[in-house]
């Protein structure tokens, strides 16, 4: 009697169904997962922040010979 059956979850679910209604539901889905990922997207750019600034504090900064000479690193342009 404790524990809640497949049944009991069934008539819950089609009872939210009916007061908040399917496209609500979708809603609700949609900005679950776009929170998640907006969450997850954050921590991500923490994470590269704090690595970031360790790792741009203990690489020496490059010394340039010549103020007039610009160095770049060309790539190739392909079309698909």
């Amino acid at each position: 009697m404790g524990s809640m059956s497949i049944w009991h979850w069934v008539i819950v679910l089609v009872v939210v169904m009916l007061i908040f209604g399917t496209k609500k539901i979708g809603n609700i889905g949609s900005d679950l997962g776009k929170a998640v990922k907006g969450f997850k997207d954050g921590v991500k750019g923490e994470e590269e922040k704090a690595n970031g600034s360790t790792t741009a504090s203990t690489t020496p900064p490059q010394q340039v010979a010549d103020k007039t000479t610009i160095d770049v690193e060309a790539r190739d342009k392909t079309r698909s």
